[in-house]
């Protein structure tokens, strides 16, 4: 299968947090108990309530695995440079409004034995009815490259290759590094038994706004990619947006794609480095 971790290598939780303080805490106790080898980076954008305070804490209590970073920088350029700091055989990725099941790190451990990404699946908590709405799927080389980095790893040597998150993206950066990591030849596998639970948005208004940077992300793809509308499922995505919460999400999402298009003509998108420059699957065991 190339370089797959052996059954006990060591895992880099990456986190990247800006004013969390709801959530942080019951993330980090969550990772407390996980199956070792592993460690916690968290990197902190300047919040301005306590999640630093919370995160130090937890670095005060186990130093030996949590470690902090603060510094202002996007979701991209946290995970970056939490990945920079950390020292794993693999990164996996969870975002700081989520907790993770009891044996999230023990499956995803396993299977990245399996296939170089693994990608888990992700149950949202809370009464608002809009956290059931499914992702609009884009699909890549047979694989659906949407997989959210707040329940995805990879393992180090494709991560590196592939030169990490693209931090120009204001969002999207995941889906970026998905696309270009199966077009190098990479198989994500979805493990459903490595759970990771998401609070979801508590307002409304909150959740047009994430749908809207949403479509704003999907805009900034095809700047660096090209055309993706024949990779997405268009039937589907229209067919299946059923009642007025889902429309407006579309709404709300086609709102940000068009505003990228009016104001993003003078600083488009285009690949850092030739697409296929390097190929991880041609990389010395580390």
């Amino acid at each position: 299968m190339g370089n797959e971790p052996a059954s006990d290598a060591r895992i880099s939780v990456v986190i990247t947090v800006r004013n969390e303080e709801a959530h942080l805490g019951q993330l980090l106790e969550s990772l407390v108990s996980q199956a070792p080898p592993f460690e916690v980076v968290v990197f902190d954008a300047e919040s301005r309530d306590r999640t630093f305070d919370i995160a130090s804490e937890f670095a005060r209590r186990w130093p030996a695995t949590f470690r902090v970073v603060r510094r202002r920088g996007s979701r991209g350029v946290g995970r970056n440079e939490g990945a920079r700091l950390s020292q794993g055989d693999a990164l996996a990725f969870i975002d700081g409004d989520c907790y993770a099941d009891a044996r999230w790190l023990e499956r995803i451990r396993d299977a990245l034995r399996e296939a170089p990404i693994v990608a888990g699946q992700t149950i949202t908590v809370g009464k608002p009815r809009y956290g059931q709405l499914e992702r609009v799927e884009l699909i890549q080389s047979g694989f659906d490259v949407t997989y959210p980095s707040c329940n995805l790893a990879y393992r180090r040597d494709w991560f590196e290759r592939l030169g990490g998150f693209d931090p120009r993206f204001v969002t999207a950066e995941d889906i970026d590094l998905n696309l270009r990591a199966v077009r190098l030849g990479a198989t994500i596998r979805v493990e459903p038994n490595a759970i990771v639970y998401h609070h979801m948005r508590t307002t409304f208004v909150r959740f047009l706004y994430q749908a809207f940077w949403n479509g704003y992300g999907r805009k900034q793809l095809t700047e660096k990619h090209g055309s993706l509308w024949g990779r997405y499922r268009v039937r589907r995505l229209l067919t299946g947006q059923q009642g007025a919460i889902a429309w407006a999400r579309l709404a709300a999402a086609f709102a940000g794609y068009g505003t990228r298009v009016l104001t993003g003509r003078t600083r488009r998108l285009t690949p850092a480095v030739p697409e296929g420059a390097s190929d991880p699957r041609r990389t010395p065991p580390r």
